[in-house]
């Protein structure tokens, strides 16, 4: 429906543009007094009437889609396009190991382990 209402709206939007570049401005009937052409097609008016008529066909069509555009676009739907998609668990964080284990602590030598005595303090005491 909206795609529908949104291709008329831009239809009736290039027709109303057309149509509205095709009438006479105001000055033109100054051309005609100095030799111009007659416009008895139309009759002694000209083609007035008929292109207001057809304008403001035209531009009321214009103005109630453009208000029936701007009423379906306002509205808040019911549905979302996300009600299908699931939901994956994230991994989970597997806990960080230390760099040196347990037992190569225990084998390093009394030097390089924290509170011992190194071999120059041993001499000293």
């Amino acid at each position: 429906m909206d795609t529908l209402l949104t291709i008329v709206h831009v239809i009736v939007c290039l027709f109303l543009v057309g149509i509205v570049l095709l009438q006479h401005g105001k000055g033109a009937d100054i051309g005609a007094s100095f030799g111009g052409s007659s416009q008895s097609l139309f009759g002694t008016e000209g083609p007035l009437p008929l292109l207001n008529k057809i304008t403001t066909a035209s531009a009321i069509i214009f103005m109630l889609t453009s208000v029936t555009l701007a009423y379906t676009s306002s509205r808040t739907g019911s549905t979302s396009v996300m009600t299908n998609v699931t939901v994956s668990q994230p991994a989970q964080v597997q806990e960080a190991q230390p760099l040196v284990k347990d037992d190569a602590a225990k084998d390093a030598p009394a030097e390089n382990k924290p509170g011992s005595e190194t071999g120059a303090e041993k001499t000293t005491k």
